[in-house]
């Protein structure tokens, strides 16, 4: 008995799968350094269940056996001020762009030491039964002090994937499983075969495709390269940031999400709780127009000079005004606080997200305070979308986005003191 047991928790269970695979890459130190791109071979493991059920969600490890860099020979890293970030992508059954984030976790790294990376996480909700094969990509190293700073690290060769996860259906069985039509009836119905039905014909007598047909109740955006020029209190400034939208079917509409990753850059000074407020005009395309604005809570804790800002979650709810294939593009964004207002305009912007959508009542608005709206630089952008010009990645000669940052300089402005705006590294 107890060995039948043991065979049923065998077959049961989904075991985890731990898969190392080695490959070519360029690391890009940040322009402070002054150095040139290093190559080197980034060598990870790749932790994923060996087998899964459509549905279900799953944890995903990426832990770094061997980063391509070493820590240059001009400064030690102290201890807990490493954080990776990298991407994972799925195919086979179903694609995504998998990003997974570490801790700031390492023990201090002396010049010209071995990089320690923490091991990042990821999730993965299952789509489509069939085997789908994880391969590890691009990834960057961030470092917080004494200034942030981001190493971009992508490869230079085509990568083998490390791990592969075995999908089955996860639908229930019906009564019968070996007979997949319906139980016939013994009377013969009185309708005729060519009645037509209640739901809405395009034109081609096809149905109109349900949302629940062609997109999953929850969607990962791709993560995209936004270059912004901001309007400051303290002047005008060009910043880079990437930036992700994604969704969640909420009824006949979506809960969208847009995440900017990691941390922006230190505070240069102290910042009370509640005294920055960021939202965006996410810009609508393709079948839909308008905008649809999402924004985030205001800082709950007080910042202090030296930490680390981050740009929290930015949420809302759109609801479609049109029905079909529409595109979700990051636009304008804006930081009140302490009185001021910064105000960042997209220069151009790439598609993060693209949903099947069902015309709603009321469609096209979106559940933050200020509702939906299509003119200004949302309706523009917009425009530009359905004219194909959502491209480009970013422009080369730009920042990462210090939009909260700005803020900070703000209340040094206003105490009388001097701000100086860092750039980043670009992509």
């Amino acid at each position: 008995m107890l060995g039948g047991a043991g065979l049923l928790l065998g077959v049961s269970a989904a075991p985890a799968q731990a898969a190392e695979v080695s490959y070519a890459t360029e690391c890009v130190p940040p322009p402070i350094s002054g150095l040139p791109p290093v190559q080197g071979t980034t060598t990870v493991a790749i932790t994923a269940p060996a087998r899964a059920k459509t549905g279900d969600e799953v944890e995903i490890v990426w832990t770094f056996v061997k980063a391509a860099s070493k820590n240059p020979d001009i400064l030690d890293l102290g201890e807990d001020t490493v954080q990776p970030t990298g991407t994972l992508k799925a195919a086979g059954a179903q694609t995504a762009d998998v990003v997974l984030r570490g801790p700031r976790e390492n023990p201090p790294i002396p010049k010209g030491g071995e990089m320690k990376l923490s091991a990042m996480k990821g999730t993965l909700k299952l789509t489509s039964p069939g085997e789908v094969t994880l391969t590890p990509g691009a990834y960057t190293i961030n470092v917080n002090k004494p200034i942030s700073t981001d190493t971009e690290c992508a490869p230079k060769e085509a990568v083998r994937p490390a791990a592969t996860i075995t999908v089955t259906d996860g639908g229930e069985p019906t009564d019968d499983p070996t007979d997949p039509t319906d139980e016939p009836t013994d009377e013969p119905t009185d309708e005729p075969t060519d009645e037509p039905t209640d739901e809405p014909t395009d034109p081609t007598g096809e149905p109109t495709p349900t949302p629940s047909e062609s997109t999953p109740d929850a969607v990962t955006g791709k993560e995209v390269r936004v270059p912004y020029a901001c309007k400051t209190p303290i002047g005008d400034k060009n910043a880079t940031s990437p930036v992700r939208i994604d969704a969640r079917r909420d009824g006949g509409g979506f809960a969208l999400t847009v995440r900017f990753r990691g941390s922006v850059m230190d505070s240069p000074a102290d910042i009370p709780k509640g005294s920055v407020k960021p939202s965006m005009q996410v810009v609508l395309g393709g079948a839909d127009r308008g905008t649809v604005r999402v924004e985030g809570p205001a800082n709950a804790e007080d910042i202090k000079a030296g930490d680390p800002i981050e740009i929290p979650d930015l949420t809302g709810t759109y609801r479609p005004g049109a029905s079909g294939r529409s595109t979700l593009s990051p636009g304008v964004l804006t930081v009140e606080a302490l009185g001021t207002t910064t105000t960042c305009t997209p220069e151009k912007s790439e598609v993060s997200l693209t949903l099947d959508t069902t015309q709603q009542e009321g469609g096209a608005s979106g559940g933050g305070s200020a509702g939906g709206t299509a003119g200004g630089a949302g309706a523009a952008a917009g425009d530009a979308a359905a004219a194909g010009g959502l491209a480009a990645t970013g422009a080369d000669d730009h920042g990462t986005l210090k939009a909260l940052g700005l803020v900070a300089g703000t209340a040094l402005l206003l105490g009388g003191a001097v701000f100086t705006f860092l750039p980043g590294r670009p992509r």
